[in-house]
């Protein structure tokens, strides 16, 4: 079943009177809309992207935080999306989101623990564009847009540092650059609320 960036917009809306802390779905909501602005830019430049489904991902990347704490949701995010017959686009990125280079180990927050089927998952899963574009936007949002720099000092804040944290790093700005080649110039260009947010 497919899935409009409408329709995500609205469980994420309909889901606020449940949650007293709804930070993970003004970031969602963050995410999604960046991902659009990339994703239009992208077409701009005559790169082949759906744009509708990349706002559609990002609302839903972290859905599995509607279903319970934050610690899991990724599995649950994708069981959830599965249990109500959304296409496996639409699940796929409740793994894909936190993950860069089919590597679990490069992820904020430390090494997770082994899951076998998401560790055989990423590893084996062909990303798509629209999937980069929410690695790189969850990177970039809390529920504002920021530099990576400053979102990925965030999150080490939060966290910690770990084994993985210097290698993660080190991929993020990659990725960033991958997005600024296609576009042919910097991705910041699109935001430039983010200099409100220094």
């Amino acid at each position: 079943m497919k899935l409009t960036n409408k329709e995500a917009k609205d469980i994420l809306e309909n889901a606020r009177n449940k949650f007293e802390d709804q930070r993970w779905i003004d970031h969602s909501l963050c995410v999604g809309e960046a991902a659009k602005r990339i994703a239009v830019a992208l077409k701009k430049n005559n790169i082949e992207v759906d744009v509708d489904k990349a706002e559609t991902l990002g609302y839903v990347h972290d859905i599995g935080k509607m279903t319970g704490p934050s610690n899991g949701h990724i599995i649950r995010g994708y069981e959830y999306m599965k249990e109500q017959g959304y296409d496996e686009e639409y699940c796929n990125v409740c793994l894909t989101h936190s993950y860069l280079n089919n590597d679990i180990n490069c992820t904020a927050g430390g090494i997770p623990d082994d899951i076998p089927f998401r560790t055989k998952f990423i590893q084996n899963h062909q990303y798509t564009l629209e999937e980069k574009i929410i690695n790189l936007c969850d990177l970039m949002c809390t529920t504002k847009i920021y530099t990576i720099d400053k979102r990925l000092i965030d999150i080490m804040m939060r966290r910690g540092a770990y084994s993985n944290t210097q290698y993660h790093i080190k991929e993020t700005y990659k990725l960033k650059e991958y997005f600024d080649d296609l576009l042919g110039y910097n991705l910041y260009d699109l935001f430039p609320e983010i200099k409100d947010h220094l």
